[in-house]
């Protein structure tokens, strides 16, 4: 993995002398106060619904270029000094499902025509080329491309020993799935459950190998995750949106870019529920591989697309 950490402490002094902390302490507040925030973009929203690598996470997306990181976590998880002076801080009880969608709806709703981007902590966003190039400069070409939105895979993370790593997290050895991963066409219920035009749902990783613990309407890896706020516009609880332009793959003429999320929440949600983690012993298979933490791999899985992108 590039060393966030060590990357940050290089421009630790000029990064800390920003401004001082941003602490709001609810959305409302934010929303009142705060939206200056959000004068540019692209903007990260990240939820935190434990304490695990929230700093890890918030440096990553610091480093991928975004204009501003904005984390969303209960009052009482710690965030060190240096982040604090970088990221607006909203207290949020619980940064997790409907709190969670009706947060970033309300984000929709203050910031027309922005570039957002959202994920929970121990969440790692990577798009092709991004070790070279920024998340400015992807997102001014796929909007030359007439794309308001981008398709992002769930690629699941988990540690190798669960005896030694019992919460499933580790950066230094993370591991993921290099095959087992496949797309089925998403039905139209209000059009006779005929296939939706260039939508399909992905699956794989985690949530397919251990089916048996995840609900039926949670098995899905795909998210619309990075989008362009438009009134009227909303995240709904499947991570799609109201405007169904917003949840294709690609436009009609070609292929587009796609994104991957790297994350351990499927890894932790399933080594912390009292119903799966007694008969989970081990999440490697013969299907694992070690994580390089560079978009490199994750394309020569097929993991992620560049579409036109050179």
């Amino acid at each position: 993995m590039r060393s966030l950490l060590a990357d940050f402490e290089h421009n630790k002094d000029k990064n800390t002398q920003m401004g001082p902390r941003m602490t709001y302490d609810s959305l409302e507040q934010f929303l009142r106060s705060g939206t200056a925030e959000l004068a540019k973009g692209p903007v990260a929203l990240i939820f935190a619904e434990d304490v695990v690598e929230i700093a890890s996470t918030l440096y990553h997306h610091l480093d991928l270029g975004f204009a501003k990181v904005i984390v969303f976590m209960p009052a009482e998880f710690a965030l060190p000094d240096e982040l604090a002076a970088l990221c607006p801080r909203i207290t949020m009880d619980v940064a997790r499902g409907q709190p969670m969608i009706e947060a970033v709806n309300r984000v929709i709703e203050a910031a027309p025509a922005l570039w957002l981007y959202y994920c929970f902590n121990a969440e790692y966003l990577f798009f092709p080329f991004c070790e070279t190039r920024g998340i400015g400069e992807m997102l001014a070409f796929h909007t030359e491309e007439q794309r308001d939105a981008m398709l992002t895979y769930v690629i699941d993370l988990y540690a190798p020993d669960l005896k030694v790593t019992p919460g499933a997290v580790s950066l230094e050895d993370a591991q993921l799935d290099r095959s087992g991963y496949y797309a089925l066409a998403r039905t139209d219920a209000a059009n006779h459950n005929h296939p939706k035009e260039r939508q399909l749902d992905f699956f794989g990783g985690l949530r397919w190998r251990f089916e048996e613990h995840i609900p039926a309407q949670k098995r899905k890896i795909d998210r619309i995750s990075i989008f362009r706020t438009k009134p009227g516009l909303k995240l709904r609880d499947d991570f799609t949106f109201s405007d169904e332009e917003y949840n294709t793959y690609a436009c009609p003429w070609h292929n587009n870019l796609t994104a991957a999320v790297c994350s351990f929440r499927t890894a932790k949600a399933l080594k912390f529920n009292p119903g799966s983690t007694f008969d989970i012993h081990e999440f490697t298979w013969h299907n694992s591989v070690r994580f390089d933490w560079h978009s490199r791999q994750l394309l020569d899985l097929g993991l992620m697309e560049p579409g036109q992108w050179f």
